[in-house]
């Protein structure tokens, strides 16, 4: 109903149909569960909602609405419907949630599987195009035509030699020969998510980045993606960091960085004072020479007495 036509005045005789909205809600719901009249709106022309309480184990804030009517110069009063409904304040389940919106990272468990959109955008076709074999292809229109005018068959033959035909003219078996026959890759979009989540998680902005004393760009145990994501991330390699085993950001870092202690080299011992691994002479005499003995002096033996 439109505002407009819940602020009309209600009926006279359907607004003092109390009792009888009062008997039709006590007969839909439980015995003893129907409390005080709170209130009734006009719903249109001779129509009126009367409101009473709700006591319902588990309906906190509910009410019954019973509506009533009456025709055109009528003066009886009859019940039209009786439903209850949340009021304002009224304790309501959560709104739905798809399972595909609810399921987070984390949630899945051993056995349980996770079905993938068919439009799903983090996804785009592995390879497109047509299997039609090329003309120089062994099992091309062309190449069988030419095959039966020279009399040669490339695609007869028994059973275990027709398995055995090369199916290189079809882009499923080159993708599969080169290793890349997937149905759908990531699309940029994908990659884009993928990149958000991996650098909010281990990226430059983390507190564990701030704090470090070097990025992982520079570090040893970083090792590289392919693709075109090596351009940004890595996937660390030291068993004593925190993102072992993670795909970090080449802008993140830690204190397990690979030249954040390098170990100094061992100290170059001081010369020592007294060498004790050199001889010095002692002269037995003194020398006349040095100008301490006079030439003439008898010579003194120098030692034990």
């Amino acid at each position: 109903m439109s505002a407009a036509m819940r602020s009309r005045t209600p009926d006279r005789l359907c607004a003092e149909a109390v009792e009888l909205a009062r008997e039709a809600a006590a007969e839909a719901a439980h015995p003893g569960t129907v409390g005080e009249h709170v209130g009734a709106i006009a719903e249109g022309d001779r129509v009126v909602t009367h409101f009473f309480e709700s006591a319902e184990a588990g309906y906190r804030g509910w009410r019954w609405a019973v509506t009533v009517t009456r025709a055109s110069r009528a003066k009886i009063v009859t019940l039209a419907e009786t439903v209850l409904l949340p009021g304002p304040d009224a304790l309501l389940a959560p709104e739905w949630v798809p399972w595909s919106e609810r399921l987070r990272p984390g949630d899945m468990g051993p056995g349980d599987l996770l079905p993938t959109e068919a439009d799903d955008l983090r996804l785009e076709p592995g390879y497109s195009g047509e299997d039609i074999p090329p003309p120089n292809s062994a099992v091309s229109e062309e190449m069988q035509q030419l095959a039966a005018v020279e009399e040669a068959d490339v695609t007869a033959g028994p059973p275990s030699a027709q398995s055995a035909v090369p199916r290189t003219g079809t882009i499923a078996a080159l993708a599969e020969e080169l290793g890349m026959r997937r149905a759908r890759v990531l699309s940029r979009y994908g990659l884009h998510v993928a990149a958000d989540r991996w650098d909010e998680a281990y990226g430059a902005k983390s507190s564990m980045a701030q704090a470090a004393p070097g990025t992982c760009v520079t570090c040893g145990f970083l090792m590289p993606l392919a693709g075109s994501l090596k351009q940004a991330f890595g996937v660390c390699a030291n068993e004593f960091s925190p993102a072992d085993g993670r795909v970090v950001s080449l802008a993140y870092g830690c204190g397990a960085h690979s030249e954040a202690a390098v170990m100094p080299k061992p100290p170059r011992p001081a010369a020592p004072v007294v060498d004790e691994t050199v001889v010095e002479p002692m002269p037995l005499h003194p020398d006349r020479t040095g100008g301490s003995v006079e030439p003439d002096a008898p010579a003194e033996e120098l030692g034990h007495s």
